[in-house]
């Protein structure tokens, strides 16, 4: 597919009747819009055949530590008899499947009253996810985002997402002399271009305001009004248990800092980083930083508390990932296959060069008192 794709055609026509359009509806489209959006298309995204790598392609440990962590949520809960994991923005299942292999191994008594449910917004991935937890199939059903937010789904457990909250569309900004402008997206000649204009929604200042950042002078940035929108949803659902959040970006002083003078959105093909989102509308995915900060204290005035936020090799090597690797060292596989899953092991906690530092770890908890989670001891403080 090249620039003059079908969705392009249709980005252009809908601009065209209706006028420009914020680069958050843009970027909607070219990731979900019906059957031609970069997630909502057929095709490989993650892994060696895809466009990026996730912890979750690396090696089935990242789910096994997580699971590790999930049995412990289970036990300062009061190991209740029924415990239900929710995952948002399940992919393939991949995840799923290696922490609830992970549980019906290691945690039988847990396994027992086990539940899960995929919050899935694209219908035809439901059959690559049944096939990959054919082991759990009596355990596992869907919902959709729709049904997920209709306040009805009430559940108590764990829900987790990973690189979800990046891929939310984003509202794009930058400070100019007579104040903060809004980047829109509109035609130019009959190719899609930028213009700034007033702000689409008082929600984004008042979304700087409330962190007290000030922009500098031609600065861009992301303001992402879906996230914490996304977390209120999830709050609703959640009666009592936990919110465990994997992502990449920074706390928002970090985020916002001037150094940062275009903002942090990026496009991967091929495993390739392009910074134009205007060429491969639907083959490339969209992504910018996740704010952390907000998320936490919307967090706070939703009632939930943040129970620990960190780097994602503190939260590995605290909650298991050395335990995985003395696993993989005591096993009859061959020396040379040892070595290699050394390897593997250690791109998910290399602070430098590899995931351990570019991505953070949030969990936020409902109704658990002082939770004695495994990511709280030694290294993950």
């Amino acid at each position: 597919m090249t620039d003059d794709s079908q969705l392009k055609r249709i980005m252009i026509e809908r601009i065209a009747s209706q006028g420009r359009i914020t680069f958050a509806a843009f970027m909607e489209a070219c990731l979900y819009e019906p059957g031609l959006g970069y997630y909502t298309s057929p095709g490989r995204k993650v892994g060696t055949e895809g466009d990026f790598y996730t912890s979750i392609s690396v090696h089935a440990a990242f789910g096994r530590v997580i699971a590790r962590e999930m049995a412990q949520m289970w036990r300062c809960m009061g190991s209740p008899a029924a415990f239900t994991l929710v995952e948002c923005g399940a992919g393939n299942g991949r995840l799923a499947c290696d922490i609830m292999d992970f549980l019906a191994e290691r945690e039988p008594d847990m396994y027992a009253g086990l539940g899960l449910v995929l919050v899935e917004r694209e219908p035809s991935l439901e059959a690559a996810q049944s096939a990959l937890l054919a082991a759990h199939r009596e355990r596992v059903r869907w919902l959709s985002p729709e049904e997920f937010a209709s306040g009805s789904f009430r559940f108590s457990g764990c829900l987790y997402s990973n690189e979800l909250i990046d891929a939310l569309p984003v509202h794009r900004v930058q400070m100019t002399p007579v104040g903060l402008r809004e980047i829109y997206v509109t035609l130019g000649d009959g190719e899609l271009a930028e213009e700034l204009g007033p702000l689409s929604n008082p929600a984004i200042s008042d979304y700087l305001g409330r962190l007290a950042i000030q922009l500098h002078p031609g600065q861009q940035a992301e303001i992402n009004l879906a996230g914490p929108e996304w977390l209120a949803t999830a709050s609703r659902a959640l009666e009592r248990g936990f919110i465990l959040t994997i992502d990449y970006g920074f706390p928002a002083a970090e985020l916002f800092a001037p150094r940062r003078g275009r903002g942090t959105l990026l496009c991967y093909h091929r495993h390739q980083v392009e910074e134009n989102p205007y060429i491969r509308l639907g083959q490339q995915d969209i992504t910018s930083h996740v704010d952390f900060t907000t998320l936490m204290q919307r967090g706070e005035e939703l009632g939930l508390k943040a129970v620990w936020f960190g780097e994602q090799y503190r939260f590995l090597l605290s909650a298991g990932i050395v335990e995985e690797i003395e696993e993989v060292e005591r096993s009859p596989v061959a020396e040379e296959e040892k070595l290699r899953l050394r390897m593997t092991l250690k791109r998910l906690i290399m602070p430098e060069g590899g995931m351990g530092d570019t991505f953070r770890v949030l969990i936020q908890s409902r109704g658990v008192a002082e939770p004695r989670l495994l990511c709280r001891r030694g290294i993950g403080g």
